[in-house]
């Protein structure tokens, strides 16, 4: 691939430009708004100005609701040799492509399973595709040549390719991501009105249960109206779940001993549940879930800290797998967790209380 046009210069559309601008390919940008687009070409994502004729790959990286009507446009035009979207949905778009008669041989729809809270091309970066799943959704009708110029963005943007049915694309991501993400909101939607000291509790937990309801409402207004089907499916489950476990904890409180082994009974079945499908999130590089153990270190609030600590872990010879942090409420201090295989726990907490660090059992 020498050359591209990437349609739709937001966080998505500007990080592929900027990963393929940094392999050496091309760029051209557009976008409905032409300040955007040049933002994205002053950050070195490509330059705004059209292509003089072809390009190689046209990558459509605006709403699900104008995915079709932008490739309508520019494959009439014969804008490239091949195309393809990078739209959250699948099933919706082609569809839509079928209903307007287009040829869609040199078409394949697709969809990176990266992104952040923020949007917009200042948001973008070159790496925010590397390592994560890009699905690529071809059908028999797809051109060869439209599937390898795919499979080469994928590898460029160093993402990992993986081949499903559009239908079953967007039943799986209403399942990962667009339900999560409005169970997010709603228990986010609690916090706003609730009381300042109760907030002031908030811990890791509520963090990581309310991170992605910080997204761009009006991006998820976009995303949920093309894959409402399965999203409101799965929600109706969650529903079933939320009545079940409300009746559980409201026999608790009965002073009926009966009832109240009912509600234990209740409670502890959707947490094992929860225990089950937990274990069924892929740990790290995609591979299954590890039991790491977790080495505490207290630190200050202070440059150099985290820089420190993982500098003193090398040198005890112990491979950091993951890392959070908490910050404690109301204290330059917070908590750092160092996830560690089992055996290396002991040698890491021992080398670190050597080097002055303090470790929280």
């Amino acid at each position: 691939m020498r050359t591209a046009l990437v349609i739709g210069t937001g966080l998505i559309g500007t990080s592929a430009a900027l990963a393929l601008a940094s392999r050496g390919v091309a760029v051209h940008l557009a976008d409905h708004d032409p300040a955007q687009a040049r933002t994205a070409a002053a950050l070195g994502a490509g330059t705004d100005q059209e292509p003089a004729g072809p390009v190689d790959l046209c990558v459509v990286a605006v709403p699900p609701a104008h995915v079709a009507t932008t490739l309508a446009d520019v494959m009439r035009r014969g804008a490239a040799r091949g195309y393809l979207d990078v739209a959250s949905v699948k099933g919706g778009p082609r569809r839509d492509l079928e209903a307007l008669g287009l040829d869609l041989t040199p078409y394949i729809g697709t969809h990176p399973m990266s992104g952040r809270e923020r949007s917009g091309p200042l948001a973008a970066t070159a790496d925010l595709f590397e390592g994560r799943p890009w699905v690529l959704t071809p059908t028999p009708d797809t051109d060869t040549e439209v599937l390898n110029l795919a499979l080469e963005l994928v590898a460029l943007c160093r993402a990992v390719p993986v081949v499903m049915a559009a239908d079953a694309h967007d039943r799986a991501v209403a399942l990962v991501s667009h339900m999560p993400h409005l169970v997010s909101s709603m228990v986010a939607a609690r916090l706003e009105h609730a009381e300042e000291t109760a907030v002031r509790l908030c811990g890791q937990g509520i963090r990581d249960v309310t991170r992605i309801a910080a997204s761009d409402p009006r991006m998820w207004i976009d995303i949920l109206s093309a894959n409402p089907g399965p999203v409101a499916d799965l929600l109706a489950a969650v529903a079933t779940d939320l009545d079940d476990t409300v009746a559980a904890l409201r026999a608790l409180q009965s002073a009926d001993e009966g009832k109240r082994s009912e509600g234990v009974a209740g409670v502890e079945s959707v947490l094992r549940r929860g225990n089950a499908g937990q274990t069924r999130v892929p740990g790290k590089h995609g591979a299954a879930p590890a039991a790491y153990e977790v080495v505490a270190v207290l630190i200050d609030d202070q440059p150099g800290q985290l820089a420190r600590i993982f500098a003193d872990a090398d040198r005890a010879g112990v491979n950091i797998e993951d890392v959070r942090i908490e910050h404690a409420t109301g204290q330059q201090a917070g908590l750092v967790q160092l996830m560690v295989e089992p055996s290396s726990a002991p040698v890491l907490s021992a080398s670190l209380r050597e080097r002055g660090w303090s470790i929280r059992q």
